[in-house]
């Protein structure tokens, strides 16, 4: 008799791990992703330069940018990095510091595991910790007035500040405020603010960082179709086509046999005809510009030319768009469905400049644009990324404060006042919860613990002295100068965030802490690649048995 033979349930290539070691896995794993990310936070920011792949570089502090160009094998990691892009998506800013945050937040929990506190009672705690962050956060914040220029252009600058474009921040601020306030656009009393669909960024490398602005328009990199076109027109009347401006071939495939050589030219002269009815049902409404997402053959060309109309060819649907709102035209689909109302007549100049060695086609100084291009110049490509990259996260804070106007000071003023907060609560609190919830305030101090951190400041020292000021009344809003690790008062600084940022980092980075220490087991099933050949010729067999 053979003794008990061990039972195996999962199959020989499943990699089963449980327990202890896959709850310090996952917050090493986290904490390794906050420290790749952890000199990033704050003005003194350093670069980070990723190769990918195709061997194209990436040079960025933007949290988000950094997280996307790196493979990573472990799961946790890669929710790690899922939440940085939840954060740019959600509102545009702080990819950095939720990262951080969230890698902090778990490894504060590593010493509860460790003394056997079970992950459901700190979760408990992190979930009370966090409604009491919020209602904190919503007590700290204080209303802004929108139409108050010098403020936005703070704002905005304090998201800039820690970006690579500080040293254009004023210009930089300027294109993002002009940008959002272009394409804010309000109906039945429902703002819209869509940054992506009407404000296109265009880079142009060649020229001066400074040479960068918002056209009161819209470009497109195209030339007119015909050398002997307009190549400029004072206040334009615009027809835009999703149609082509072609003889319509047949949808499916079509012969047509022909036993007369007349009937020949008779199709021959139909398609003539087509052509020229098309380009009449144009002409009907006096347009000087047409511009069309489809082709346009020779034949039309000829015809508009002859109508000194000014024809541009293949432009993409979503620049036809941002045409649209631009100069109050509609896209027509049809031709003979042309009406008055159809014609844009908001654009004062339409005209077409060689930059470098391309030739863009600008409609400019419309009267009241509802989408804009912004034209950024610089050094090279990947200066101008980054400068793109900036730019959005500009535009996405000013439009977070448009959409929600409330602000908390940064400079890690907000996280030590609610970690203050949160200390003082924790001490009415009974039993095992406390500890955890007093380790969420603790976590709270990274932020301003590596601000002083990245400019190389003491970090013991500030610290303390920094957590004393804030046992002070009324003296919520002091945090770390980021350039000089040196206490300010924010409100002096006149460094701001918006209120929709920090719920959002701390909403997603205490969400991911509970959702990484929920998980006590991984099973990854792992194809080696020398088996995948052995094992093909073995499975007919097994289906014979």
């Amino acid at each position: 008799m053979m003794g008990p033979r061990p039972v195996l349930v999962l199959s020989q290539n499943m990699k089963r791990e449980s327990g202890r070691k896959v709850q310090t896995g996952n917050i090493t794993a986290a904490k390794t992703i906050a420290d790749i990310i952890r000199t990033c936070l704050g003005p003194r920011a350093m670069m980070k330069m990723l190769l990918d792949p195709m061997g194209g570089i990436v040079m960025t502090n933007d949290g988000n940018a950094i997280l996307r160009e790196i493979q990573v094998q472990h799961p946790a990691a890669k929710s790690m990095i899922e939440i940085s892009r939840t954060q740019d998506e959600e509102v545009g800013d702080g990819t950095t510091s939720v990262i951080i945050l969230a890698g902090e937040m778990l490894s504060v929990a590593e010493h509860f595991l460790e003394q056997q506190m079970h992950p459901t009672v700190i979760i408990g705690a992190y979930r009370k910790a966090l409604d009491d962050m919020i209602s904190i956060l919503k007590k700290i914040g204080t209303p802004v007035d929108v139409n108050n220029k010098e403020m936005m252009l703070k704002i905005i600058k304090s998201a800039i500040n820690t970006k690579a474009i500080n040293r254009w921040s004023d210009l930089a601020c300027s294109i993002a405020l002009d940008a959002v306030k272009t394409v804010e656009f309000e109906e039945n009393g429902r703002k819209e603010i869509d940054i992506k669909k009407y404000a296109k960024v265009e880079k142009i490398p060649g020229g001066f960082s400074e040479d960068s602005c918002v056209l009161r328009g819209i470009m497109v990199n195209k030339d007119v179709t015909h050398p002997r076109m307009r190549r400029l027109i004072k206040n334009p009347r615009i027809v835009l086509l999703d149609c082509s401006l072609e003889y319509k071939k047949g949808e499916s495939q079509t012969d047509i046999e022909i036993t007369r050589e007349e009937d020949f030219a008779r199709i021959l002269q139909m398609e003539e005809e087509y052509i020229q009815q098309i380009c009449e049902d144009l002409m009907r409404v006096k347009p000087d510009l047409v511009i069309t997402e489809k082709g346009i053959s020779d034949l039309a060309q000829h015809y508009l030319m002859r109508a000194n109309i000014t024809a541009i060819r293949r432009v993409r649907k979503t620049d036809n768009n941002r045409i649209a709102r631009a100069c109050g035209a509609r896209i027509v689909s049809r031709t003979d469905e042309l009406r008055e109302e159809d014609v844009g007549t908001g654009a004062r100049l339409f005209e077409v400049k060689k930059i470098g060695d391309e030739y863009f086609a600008f409609i400019t100084d419309c009267r009241d644009p509802k989408a804009c291009t912004i034209v950024l110049r610089g050094a090279s490509k990947e200066i101008l990324a980054e400068v793109e990259r900036n730019l959005q996260d500009a535009m996405q804070v000013c439009r977070n404060v448009l959409m929600d106007p409330q602000l908390v000071p940064g400079g890690g003023a907000t996280e030590m006042a609610v970690s203050h907060a949160l200390t003082e609560k924790s001490k009415g609190m009974t039993g095992v919860e406390q500890w955890p919830y007093r380790a969420v305030a603790q976590a709270l101090e990274v932020i301003p613990r590596t601000l002083i951190q990245n400019c190389g400041a003491s970090t013991i020292r500030v610290l303390t002295s920094l957590r004393a000021k804030h046992t002070q009344e009324g003296s919520q809003t002091w945090g770390v100068n980021g350039e000089t690790g040196a206490l300010v008062d924010m409100k002096d600084l006149g460094i701001w965030e918006p209120l929709a940022v920090k719920l959002q980092t701390y909403k997603t980075a205490v969400e991911t802490a509970v959702l990484l220490l929920r998980i006590d087991d991984i099973v990854s099933g792992h194809k080696k690649k020398g088996d995948d050949q052995s094992k093909q010729p073995a499975v007919p067999e097994a289906a014979q048995e």
